[in-house]
């Protein structure tokens, strides 16, 4: 009979246990196969056919529509090159050279992945509209106020996303793919 007692314990207790790791799984980003480039990560499967279950779940819990893998790939960076979490209460230089693209845009987001709100309107700089030097490389600087040149601004909230998206982008769903392939650096400047 204690057999019995101990049944709907250990139901709850493993229906508890299996919602606390689906709940954590889905909170780290869209599944597995993430692909690491400096402070840039991506999630190549994400847009193909056979997508992982949990980036399937992370997705519909999302709303969120990623490009297929044919159109593009998408990098988040949450941290600058050092590992410090993006903060707009610093300025940032992001600079180098972007991915191999037909197109790419680069927009600062909440933690949630909505478009910041700022004074000035602008959500994002794209390639077709940058300012370069000589070698195609650019700077971009990330900071509250405006800045001469390339300027992203970063709005009233501290903590912010980074996200690159390239748009026919040579690579493929294979994280080899990504070996060698460019992305720009994310420099913290001053703080206030």
């Amino acid at each position: 009979m204690s057999g019995l007692k101990a049944l709907p314990l250990a139901t709850i207790a493993a229906l508890a246990l299996g919602s606390a790791a689906t709940l954590f799984s889905l909170q780290g980003g869209p599944g597995f196969g993430a692909v690491r480039l400096g402070a840039w990560t991506s999630w190549p499967q994400v847009g193909d056919s056979d997508i992982d279950p949990y980036a399937r779940a992370s997705l519909a819990v999302d709303g969120a529509l990623p490009l297929g893998s044919r159109e593009g790939v998408a990098f988040i960076a949450t941290t600058d090159d050092e590992g410090a979490p993006l903060d707009a209460r610093c300025d940032y230089r992001i600079s180098g050279a972007a991915p191999a693209a037909r197109f790419w845009t680069l927009g600062a987001y909440d933690v949630d992945g909505h478009l910041r709100p700022n004074l000035a309107h602008r959500h994002g700089l794209t390639s077709a509209a940058l300012l370069r030097d000589s070698d195609g490389d650019f700077v971009v600087e990330a900071a509250r106020g405006a800045r001469p040149g390339n300027w992203l601004p970063l709005g009233e909230k501290s903590r912010f996303i980074l996200i690159l998206r390239a748009y026919q982008a040579k690579t493929s769903a294979i994280g080899d793919a990504y070996q060698g392939m460019s992305v720009p650096s994310i420099a913290r400047g001053n703080c206030s």
